[in-house]
């Protein structure tokens, strides 16, 4: 399987379907991560009913109870080249920033107003973080949020670093990783297994169609239950 990025075509295809169908059909293409790869604490979804993103990872560092130990030049230069990330590689891109204040609570808000609007101008779609947010009603339109809470403030917040591996929500994220996330969560998609997961997903959803269905019938039983997980198991 090639890692080259997807297309515009594929990506289309994995964001129409839901992150936790994501992750069942990643228990067929890669059953070695069944445990792995996903956020498995709760974060904050201000716009639950926007779809699903699918895009690449663009990661970075922050944190906001101290002062930033660079000067004010050192901090823009680093927060230039953070955005310049989402210039170069595969696109669309997702921003995937962990916050060293947290976990999942997060103490200045890196992401308002003006960040969402700088992202989705330079083609991001999302972000996934273990941060807080804010400016919720002023966001940009349509850009997704998941986040570890929601204050008022800055603080003191500044970039750490930018373009390494990150940990947000128990999910190891990589920059370059493709990356699926909705109201449920985010899940890492191996480049390998990239081009098999919508047909996977497709199996899940057949698998459990004769289950749903007789579950759905008056006077459903347990023998009835039992004819509807053969006739699954028989769905290649």
């Amino acid at each position: 399987m090639s890692d080259a990025p997807l297309t515009a075509a594929e990506l289309a295809e994995l964001a129409k379907i839901d992150t936790p169908t994501i992750c069942n059909a990643l228990e067929i293409t890669s059953p070695e991560r069944r445990a792995d790869g996903f956020t498995f604490k709760p974060l904050v979804c201000p716009f639950p009913d926007l779809p699903p993103i699918v895009g690449y990872a663009r990661t970075a560092i922050i944190r906001a109870t101290h002062r930033s130990p660079r000067t004010k030049q050192q901090d823009r230069e680093l927060r230039l080249r953070y955005y310049r990330q989402f210039e170069t590689g595969p696109k669309p891109t997702i921003a995937v920033i962990q916050d060293l204040d947290g976990p999942l609570v997060g103490f200045g808000a890196f992401w308002g107003e003006v960040q969402t609007t700088i992202h989705k101008g330079l083609g991001c779609l999302g972000v996934v973080t273990d941060g807080c947010v804010r400016d919720i009603t002023m966001m940009a339109p349509g850009f997704q949020v998941l986040a570890g809470s929601i204050t008022p403030s800055h603080a003191w917040v500044h970039l750490v670093d930018v373009g390494g591996a990150v940990n947000v929500g128990g999910m190891m994220v990589s920059d370059g990783d493709l990356v699926h996330a909705d109201r449920h969560g985010a899940v890492v998609i191996p480049h390998e297994a990239a081009r098999k997961v919508a047909a996977a997903a497709d199996l899940c959803g057949r698998r459990e169609a004769p289950i749903l269905a007789a579950a759905r019938k008056p006077g459903f039983t347990v023998a009835d239950l039992e004819r509807a997980m053969g006739a699954a198991d028989d769905i290649h």
